[in-house]
């Protein structure tokens, strides 16, 4: 009896190379990805924002329900203080960052859920990862927008570096984001955009705005940021967003305009390269 070996081989640079061989990855990993979803704008609700109650969400969904005739939309939420007091009560129980992960983000969830019950009249649901992940643009074609959680679903793989996870809701939006190709990201939180120190805290007095930087510059910057710091690391290697703008939400209009494409922010600029 013959045996033939009938195996077909394609050919290709990384056949049996390892892709970790940045010379053999560039040719294909070099160009710029195709933009899946360059339509649609996304927008990532601060946490905080939320746990003011109904006198900063009511307006903000108001505002909301009106841009859908104009744009498509991802909502995407934070956690706010109740992720805080879950860090708190999970460390003192000695669970693991990969254990606290996923607790913080069901309560970015949560702001989800209460986002997308008042725009349910406007056909608005809220969608779950995998579904973001697989049917986001079936979605989007049947409503005007959708909401979801913006914690990235690292959940029990998050990275072990850290005694709380580095990648939280606004790192989370900007990957998906960015993956998606999308429009924009803006980010709503409660303050104006990005200050040289802490608006509210001791030096609030000396705290400036900064209408425009990039995220190098914010790098070398000492004092909190109104996102998660791990954002910066991620938009050094960024495909598609080349910008993004930080409005404040307790000021009715300022979304609107940002999507628009005004300045009424801090528009920070990525490591994406021009088109």
């Amino acid at each position: 009896m013959t045996v033939t070996n009938q195996i077909k081989h394609v050919a290709s640079p990384l056949a049996r190379q390892t892709l970790l061989d940045g010379d053999l990855t560039r040719p294909v990993a070099g160009s710029r990805p195709i933009k899946l979803l360059p339509w649609v704008q996304v927008i990532k609700i601060g946490g905080r924002l939320m746990d003011r109650g109904h006198e900063a969400i009511l307006p903000l969904v108001d505002e909301l329900r009106s841009l859908l005739s104009e744009h498509r939309l991802l909502i995407l939420t934070g956690a706010g203080v109740r992720a805080r007091h879950l860090y708190s009560v999970g460390l003192d129980l000695g669970l693991p960052v990969g254990s606290l992960a996923p607790l913080a983000a069901s309560e970015a969830g949560q702001n989800g859920h209460i986002l997308a019950s008042l725009l349910a009249p406007e056909g608005v649901s809220y969608i779950e990862h995998p579904t973001i992940a697989s049917q986001l643009a079936i979605h989007l074609s049947a409503a005007r927008a959708v909401v979801g959680s913006a914690f990235p679903p690292y959940h029990h793989h998050e990275f072990p570096t850290s005694r709380i996870p580095l990648h939280r809701a606004d790192t989370g939006a900007f990957l998906l984001a960015d993956a998606l190709g999308a429009a924009g990201l803006t980010i709503v939180e409660e303050v104006d955009g990005v200050y040289t120190t802490d608006p509210n805290g001791a030096d609030g007095k000396k705290a400036e705005l900064l209408k425009a930087t990039s995220f190098a510059e914010l790098a070398k910057l000492k004092g909190t940021l109104p996102f998660d710091p791990a954002l910066l690391e991620v938009m050094a290697n960024a495909r598609h967003i080349s910008r993004v703008q930080v409005v404040n939400g307790l000021v009715p209009g300022r979304l609107t305009a940002a999507l628009r494409g005004q300045h009424v922010g801090t528009i920070i600029q990525t490591g994406a390269r021009p088109a």
